[in-house]
């Protein structure tokens, strides 16, 4: 896996539940999903399989 894999940052979004709350990471997705910290950016990100991510998404979900 490339993990050094670089979006743009209109590629990162933030969660419809995190409204305006400064508590929430935000995801770049693709082949691969980007994951960091919305108050603490510049420390990096995680990066995951996007067969990862939406099974991470679907079990919080209940699916």
């Amino acid at each position: 896996m490339n993990t050094t894999t670089e979006w743009h940052e209109s590629r990162w979004h933030k969660s419809s539940y995190s409204a305006n709350g400064a508590n929430c990471v935000e995801v770049a997705e693709g082949p691969v999903a980007g994951v960091r910290d919305t108050q603490n950016r510049q420390m990096g990100h995680l990066v995951v399989p996007a067969t990862e991510w939406a099974a991470l998404v679907n079990a919080v979900r209940g699916r």
